[in-house]
């Protein structure tokens, strides 16, 4: 893999190796990445890359499971750390055959770039290949982002990543709420009560509240505790290369 498809960078205050405890642990892992729900380590030898397994539940009666085998460079010259993976998925439900990508670690000020690029092989064919450039790559780009935001309020605000879903979830409900108000007519109703007496003369300037408040529900900056994609760098400001680590992993079968 030389360049990748999916790139997300997010810049988060905080301690090296906090950032690199919170993304190496599985049982941390697997809280605030979006993209699975389980993951967890195989047993391995000593000076053997470690293997892992992981899951995903798609719905409630649907899991989608692969493996994978990851190695990390801890130190380097000028502080970078690095973690490389490859994965693959034997179910035949899941678009996702194999892919590979890493982790990049890069000391910054009072925190840490971290930055990931990755790609990977969709099964199925063609419809498969439709499929993945319609649907599957924007929603993993997005995933990837969003749980790199989560990952930050983490380590930066203290919010834990269950707490900071039900923001965005609470969040998503009300900006949802608001537009769906504004769009039956419930708002202009509610509005022209509030106004009483000059509800006559508001009734022209309702509909130009009602359309401020749809834009302010749709396109206003999440709140400060509410994990957001937006917030990460989605292209590389100059031209990134896989790093030599990954070429030194085995596919995993």
């Amino acid at each position: 893999m030389g360049r990748t498809d999916l790139y997300v960078e997010a810049r988060i205050r905080a301690d090296l190796d906090a950032v690199w405890s919170h993304t190496q642990e599985p049982s941390a892992h697997q809280r605030w990445d979006l993209r699975f729900t389980e993951i967890s380590n195989l047993p391995r030898a000593e000076g053997e890359p470690q293997r892992f397994r992981y899951a995903t539940r798609v719905l409630p009666f649907l899991t989608l499971a692969g493996t994978g085998v990851s190695a990390g460079e801890k130190e380097s010259p000028d502080g970078t750390r690095t973690s490389a993976l490859r994965f693959a998925s034997p179910h035949p439900l899941s678009l996702l055959a194999e892919g590979s990508g890493y982790w990049r670690y890069l000391p910054d000020g009072d925190g840490v770039r971290f930055l990931t690029g990755y790609d990977y092989r969709p099964r199925w064919g063609r419809v498969g290949a439709l499929v993945d450039r319609l649907v599957l790559r924007p929603l993993m780009g997005w995933a990837t982002a969003w749980s790199f935001d989560r990952l930050r309020l983490w380590l930066e605000r203290g919010i834990r990543p269950e707490r900071a879903l039900f923001n965005w979830l609470a969040e998503l409900a009300v900006r949802a709420l608001v537009v769906i108000v504004c769009c039956t007519g419930l708002g202009v109703e509610s509005a022209l009560r509030l106004l009483g007496p000059f509800a006559a003369s508001g009734a022209y300037l309702c509909p130009l509240l009602l359309a401020v408040a749809i834009c302010v529900a749709l396109f206003k900056e999440p709140l400060a505790g509410t994990p957001a994609a937006r917030r990460c760098l989605r292209r590389p400001p100059t031209r990134i290369r896989a790093p030599r680590l990954l070429r030194t992993l085995e596919n995993p079968r």
